[in-house]
């Protein structure tokens, strides 16, 4: 009876003993996952950073604490601010930290996720007090930058780096968002006339180019019909004045070498006197030398008494008698 309890004790302390050894090497083999470190606690207190990969550990001595390594992004909810001008927003922003020093997240704040996130909404009404509705709304790459260092000195103490902060939404109140539309719409009413009016002016402007051209285009065209009827009255003229020279010329030559006589001479000057008197002209002018004329029209007469009536001398052709 002895020996058999002895045997069931036996039993049973071996069957702790392979349950204590298999839970010991259970807690003892940890596994680190890739973006991630292991910190190991001995007895509470900072011991070393396991890299990923397999981790061992002494069983019931040291605790093994998980910390991302990777950046991560933060959504922060809708906060009310007020800007410099005394306008209620309601902002968030996306925070990226990132862990640098593990030692320091873990050991100098007692949840780093929960201080970054609060010290941005702290941020946030510390910028957007300094700034008017107009600049909150306008220069967000100014907002994010000031965020990022208002923050910066306060979170390098923690280990934990803050690599950019973007802002997300900035919601004015409604009656704010109303004025704007108006003051849009204005705006837009504005730039539309003022395009209106430069599209009529460049038009007058192209409508007097194209009147300045065509009236440059006609004047040359009058000055050069002017320059060409200038240059044809010129060769006319030209002409007509080598004609008459040639023609005087013709007279003189006939004149000099035909021995003109005073009959011959008479008869020029009586057709000349009927050319004058047969004109449309009120005014008859006469020769002074009228009456030496008609002496020799009548010598001229006596002369040709003698000649055979429609015989001119040396066959010159036909003379009516005076």
């Amino acid at each position: 009876m002895f020996a058999s309890s002895s045997a069931a004790a036996g039993a049973v302390v071996a069957i702790v003993v392979i349950v204590v050894v298999i839970v010991a090497l259970l807690r003892s083999v940890r596994l680190v996952q890739q973006g991630t470190v292991g910190v190991v606690k001995r007895v509470g207190r900072f011991h070393k950073v396991h890299e990923p990969g397999i981790c061992v550990v002494v069983p019931f001595v040291d605790t093994l604490q998980r910390v991302d390594m990777r950046e991560e992004p933060r959504v922060g909810d809708l906060q009310a601010v007020i800007t410099k001008d005394n306008v209620s927003v309601m902002v968030n922003a996306t925070i990226f930290s990132q862990v640098v020093d593990v030692q320091l997240a873990l050991f100098e704040i007692s949840n780093y996720h929960v201080a970054v996130e609060q010290l941005a909404r702290t941020a946030l009404r510390a910028v957007f007090g300094g700034l008017t509705l107009d600049e909150a709304l306008s220069e967000r790459q100014r907002i994010n930058a000031e965020l990022q260092t208002h923050m910066a000195s306060a979170t390098e103490k923690w280990g934990v780096r803050l690599n950019r902060i973007e802002i997300v939404d900035i919601v004015p109140p409604q009656n704010i968002l109303t004025a704007m539309a108006l003051q849009k719409e204005a705006d837009q009413q504005k730039r539309a006339a003022i395009l209106q009016s430069e599209g009529q002016q460049r038009a007058a402007i192209n409508n007097a180019e194209g009147q300045k051209q065509a009236a440059i285009l006609t004047a040359e065209g009058e000055k050069q019909a002017a320059i060409l009827r200038a240059e044809g009255q010129k060769e006319a003229q030209l002409r007509t004045g080598e004609g008459q020279a040639g023609a005087i010329t013709a007279v003189y030559r006939a004149i000099t070498e035909g021995q003109v006589t005073p009959e011959l001479l008479a008869v020029l000057q009586l057709q000349g006197l009927e050319k004058i008197a047969t004109s449309d002209n009120t005014k008859v002018v006469v020769p002074v030398e009228s009456a030496g004329l008609l002496g020799a029209a009548q010598a001229l007469r006596s002369v040709l008494a003698a000649v055979p009536e429609h015989v001119a001398p040396n066959g010159a052709g036909t003379i009516s008698a005076l």
